[in-house]
């Protein structure tokens, strides 16, 4: 485990949840399991023996997935970036989401069914951003307020002044 790891509380679902994103990241495992011990029950109602936590890597990044109670619920102020190759990426997890009772949201951002905020953004717009000038960034940013999913044609075609 790394120096700093993000942790996911879920409300006694944490195995169903990591199951999920092991099913929609290919390049994903399950790195560990630790379980309940007999004071479970009292804390979070857990029975002794049932899964704590879960470690588990998708794309490189490891996280743990905390099996506990309905005290905490994510929100949008947090949120994991996926940074695509191609359009055919961003769809694949656009659509992967949200089929499975995602939310979208605005500007490439969307919830999972599980309440998980996501950013599911294109490279391409981040090289763009990084060259552009005023005038391109404005236009940019102008198009990515617009979009709900981004569409790097479009993007494109407003950091060139394009009509798409």
């Amino acid at each position: 485990m790394g120096k700093i790891t993000t942790n996911l509380w879920f409300d006694h679902i944490a195995e169903e949840a990591v199951a999920y994103y092991l099913d929609v990241f290919k390049n994903s495992r399950i790195i560990e399991k630790t379980y309940y011990s007999n004071v479970g029950k009292e804390y979070h109602g857990m029975e002794e023996g049932t899964v704590l936590t879960i470690t588990f890597e998708i794309e490189g990044i490891e996280l743990v997935a905390l099996n506990a109670g309905p005290e905490f619920k994510f929100n949008q102020s947090i949120s994991l970036a996926i940074d695509c190759q191609d359009q055919s990426e961003v769809d694949y997890y656009w659509n992967r989401f949200l089929a499975d009772g995602g939310q979208a949201s605005m500007c490439g951002w969307l919830e999972d069914k599980y309440g998980l905020s996501w950013q599911i953004t294109p490279v391409e717009y981040y090289d763009l951003m990084r060259k552009a000038d005023r005038e391109q960034r404005a236009r940019m940013d102008e198009e990515l307020f617009k979009e709900v999913k981004l569409d790097i044609a479009r993007l494109k075609a407003a950091f060139n002044n394009e009509k798409q």
